[in-house]
């Protein structure tokens, strides 16, 4: 199993001096339940694991009263080997979005206080997804936590390929003295970066890359991953607690996710509900990007009119691009050549939108909202971000150098009060106070230590 950063959160949650119902919400096959059993098994006496897909008869026990010892006692004589030992007992609840009933209860097992509760679910942040029936108590609201966990990012995935640590500390070290890195260690970096960008953070995914190394039997899994994730497109669950799919809603969905790629490939990469299909209208699929944004697979990054901080501000809802939250994924989405054409720096014209997604994927991996700026007049920047805490210009390139929209932008600081360009290149680390040059596998590094 591997290291992942959660373990830390999740060790944060337990001592805590009083806490809430945890939830733990992402994609599914992005390794929750295997962290959340692992951690649960070095922490308490004593582990039980409630599964409401697999186990429908669960369901039942959290129909009656919210009353924590009737559940405990129903409980006890599912799992007649389970010991509930009050304050060294946890329960997992797995798949917590197919039990409503089971979330509405969380508020009083918090209140009760005697068993910890940790969840998972992957269906989680779909927008009223099965909390909206007749028969769910609701969610308790002030009595639970929630964290977001996602694929591995590329620091993990460092961990994973048994890179050393003071490799890694090495480059925390560069980034504060602005420091050129080994020669050696860069091109290292450089090779590892590659093949993450082409791998992506899916844990069986990596895991087939460390077994084989190789990248047809990557893509497969990759292709697996995928069409799990379609056979969640459209579902929801009706008032008879009976998992639906609405099949209209699945096909607006299938279509405006493998538009992605031609999304992506335009020179303006401004999202076209026409690219989708010719026809194809903002009222008809504006509810399709969203139940992809909810559900995980995609974040959206904002136009701005200004860019200044704070950028919400100056966000332009209906102005934005779609980049994939696993690049892998989106790699797999290609021709099968791709991944050798980016480890052998043979990409050409679809390099630039790539090592966007790569890069747009890290800053939402760090927490960090999107946003780029674009004027009709063709002056464009990729990314606008805070960078210890001054809204920065951040460019995706090939090579070193200024861009004209970021000389324009940088020179006239009468409209705009922006003093700072980074450039993430293939290049090693160089340049002066105003324009900055880090290697594209710095992203995440960089600006986790600016954060």
């Amino acid at each position: 199993m591997f290291k992942r950063k959660i373990y830390t959160q999740l060790l944060n949650w337990k001592n805590k001096q009083s806490h809430k119902p945890l939830i733990i919400k992402g994609l599914r096959q992005i390794g929750k339940t295997t962290i959340v059993t692992k951690f649960a098994k070095d922490n308490y006496q004593s582990v039980i694991t409630l599964d409401f897909r697999k186990d429908l008869s669960l369901h039942q026990i959290f129909d009656g009263d919210f009353d924590i010892d009737e559940i405990i006692f129903a409980l006890s004589l599912k799992y007649k080997m389970a010991k509930f030992v009050p304050y060294k007992t946890v329960l997992i609840f797995d798949e917590l979005q197919d039990c409503p009933n089971a979330r509405s209860s969380l508020k009083y097992f918090a209140l009760d206080g005697r068993y910890d509760i940790i969840c998972t679910g992957s269906l989680l942040g779909i927008k009223n997804y099965r909390v909206t029936n007749k028969q769910s108590r609701g969610i308790p609201v002030g009595f639970e936590e929630m964290i977001e966990m996602k694929p591995m990012d590329f620091e993990e995935f460092l961990w994973a390929n048994s890179v050393n640590q003071e490799i890694i500390d090495t480059l925390y070290r560069s980034i504060r003295g602005n420091t050129k890195i080994n020669d050696f260690i860069h091109e290292r970096m450089l090779d590892l970066f590659n093949k993450y960008i082409c791998i992506g953070g899916m844990p069986e995914v990596v895991d087939t890359y460390i077994k084989t190394n190789n990248f047809n039997e990557v893509k497969k899994v990759q292709k697996r991953i995928l069409m799990s994730f379609e056979s969640d497109f459209g579902t929801h669950l009706n008032d008879n607690y009976e998992i639906v799919s609405d099949e209209n809603a699945r096909a607006k969905i299938l279509s405006t996710f493998y538009s992605i790629p031609n999304q992506l490939a335009k020179d303006n990469q401004k999202f076209q509900y026409s690219t989708i299909s010719k026809n194809a209208k903002a009222r008809d699929y504006k509810s399709s990007v969203e139940w992809l944004e909810n559900y995980g697979l995609i974040s959206r990054c904002y136009n701005l009119t200004l860019p200044e901080i704070p950028f919400e501000f100056f966000k332009i809802e209906d102005s934005f691009k779609v980049f994939l939250n696993d690049t892998g994924l989106y790699i797999a989405m290609l021709e099968d050549n791709i991944p050798d054409l980016i480890i052998n720096g043979k990409l050409k014209i679809a390099k630039g939108a790539i090592y966007e997604n790569i890069v747009a994927e890290t800053f939402s991996k760090l927490g960090r909202k999107l946003y780029y700026y674009r004027k009709d007049s063709g002056l464009e920047i990729d990314f606008i971000t805070e960078f210890n805490r001054q809204p920065v210009l951040v460019e995706v390139k090939a090579k070193n150098g200024h861009t004209k929209s970021a000389k324009e932008i940088l020179e006239n600081k009468v409209k705009y009060n922006i003093n700072t360009l980074i450039k993430l290149t293939a290049n090693n680390i160089s340049g002066n106070q105003t324009v900055l040059n880090f290697p594209y596998y710095l992203t995440l590094f960089l600006f986790k230590s600016a954060d």
